[in-house]
């Protein structure tokens, strides 16, 4: 009777220990079926309305000196978007600097158009069921006409390297109030946090599927998250600094998670959880 009783017991905390496993992969399973339905009719994503609104804001002439955006150099030359995306971060000699798309869009917001760079990085990614503000939506036009391109971001220059190789450090450094890095999330295999499975990005293999993906419509937020505001993000959850846009920091992480993904396809803007 005992030995019946220690079996009960046994297949008791077995089942215990395995259904939350069980739950969260058929949540998983129930979300990426969700995630195919409406990548199987692309004219459902919502973050083509904010692309189409990015478009527009590129086009009109706008801020003090009333010109559009349609002279900023994305490094394929004066105007032009088509591809453009997809070989960024760069080196740009008339800024001295490496920049990733939000960067170079915000550098000429404030030298063509005149606006504030204070007032556009003051607050720059919007809050839980708010619309991406305007730069996001441009960051997502011109991302969007990269679309089904591969990354081919030489990063060759000096400064490029110098970006990738301080990325990699930030992707291992621990710091924080939890001991956090991006590589606590990010380097291992089958990592979740909290029903959402996390990406191995120190995987390049993983990270082509991945990195493409933004800008990307998060279903949970209802808005359209860019890449520096995912990793703004991040550093929120981690409980870090604040992460500004454009910073040295959000360009080197953005730099090396562009190289981990060389050679991937680019997809966005994507649909996310």
């Amino acid at each position: 009777m005992k030995a019946n009783k220690a079996l009960i017991v046994a297949a008791l905390a077995a089942f215990a220990l395995s259904a939350p496993s069980f739950a969260q992969d058929e949540t998983e399973k129930a979300l990426e079926k969700y995630r195919q339905m409406m990548k199987a009719d692309p004219w459902s994503n919502p973050a083509l309305l904010d692309a189409d609104r990015g478009e527009d804001l590129w086009k009109t002439p706008r801020g003090p000196n009333k010109v559009s955006l349609e002279k900023c150099d994305l490094g394929k030359g004066a105007g032009v978007v088509d591809g453009a995306f997809a070989e960024l971060p760069r080196y740009f000699a008339d800024a001295d600097k490496v920049m990733d798309v939000e960067t170079r869009i915000l550098w000429c917001m404030e030298k063509l158009q005149g606006f504030n760079r204070a007032d556009l990085i003051k607050r720059p990614h919007p809050g839980g069921g708010q619309p991406v503000k305007e730069l996001g939506a441009i960051a997502t036009y011109v991302a969007s006409k990269s679309n089904g391109k591969t990354f081919a971001a030489k990063l060759d220059h000096p400064k490029e390297q110098d970006a990738v190789a301080l990325g990699a450090a930030l992707f291992r450094h621990r710091s924080g109030p939890f001991d956090f890095s991006c590589a606590t999330c990010h380097a291992t295999s089958g990592q979740r946090i909290r029903l959402q499975a996390l990406p191995f990005l120190s995987d390049p293999a993983e990270a082509r599927k991945v990195v493409g993906e933004w800008p990307a419509y998060r279903v949970s937020s209802t808005h359209v998250m860019t890449m520096q505001h995912r990793l703004y993000d991040c550093y929120w959850q981690m409980r870090l600094g604040e992460l500004e846009l454009g910073s040295d920091v959000s360009i080197a992480l953005v730099s090396y998670l562009t190289k981990r993904a060389e050679g991937g396809e680019i997809s966005a803007p994507a649909i996310k959880r």
